[in-house]
């Protein structure tokens, strides 16, 4: 069975170059975003149990319908965390099966909640990728064109930096002065079986 790596960071932090590096270094990477928005069309448990929580107008013929649910659970913690411990354990499920199939000595995860969702008990390694703030906002901006404020709301939202630092076994510096590329080849280094 394949070693297990939870790559985390923030909003514009980079982390989806880091897994597409990985992914060109021969490791396969589980996108949990996308495949979160796949599972939420297409489990039937998610959505029964969405369903059940937040009535049937949150799913169209076309699949959930993410601004109803999102005008639910906004100013809701507590329907957040229901709907969360619908759809997080289903992922999880997921990608452990997805990882079982993999033949490679290592599999990642891409998750930005990686912490907050549970997913780094799943792994053996958990990476996070980070940068400055100001970095992230001007990536995130340029990316998504969203506002500044939006996007600080974003950052806002999810854990701290500092936390997802104390918590990670590997950083990379995705900062402007460090190449990316080395960083994540030593990594791998380090970590082959």
């Amino acid at each position: 069975m394949s070693k297990k790596i939870g790559i985390t960071g923030g909003i514009g932090s980079g982390k989806s170059i880091v897994a597409s590096v990985m992914d060109l270094y021969g490791i396969p990477v589980y996108i949990a975003d996308q495949e979160s928005k796949r599972l939420t069309n297409e489990s039937p448990v998610i959505r029964e149990r969405l369903t059940a929580l937040c009535g049937s107008s949150i799913y169209t013929a076309k699949g959930l319908d993410k601004r109803a649910l999102a005008s639910l659970i906004f100013g809701d913690p507590e329907l957040l965390r229901q709907v969360n411990g619908i759809i997080h354990p289903e992922v999880n499920r997921d990608f452990l099966a997805w990882a079982g199939r993999q033949s490679a000595p290592l599999c990642a995860i891409e998750s930005a909640i990686l912490f907050e969702s549970g997913f780094d008990r799943i792994v053996d390694i958990r990476l996070m990728v980070y940068a400055p703030r100001e970095i992230r906002i001007e990536r995130a901006a340029g990316r998504d064109k969203a506002s500044r404020e939006e996007i600080e709301r974003r950052i806002d939202s999810q854990l701290p930096d500092e936390v997802k630092k104390e918590r990670a076994d590997y950083i990379i510096y995705n900062d402007g002065r460090r190449a990316l590329i080395p960083q994540v080849r030593e990594f791998i280094r380090q970590i082959m079986p």
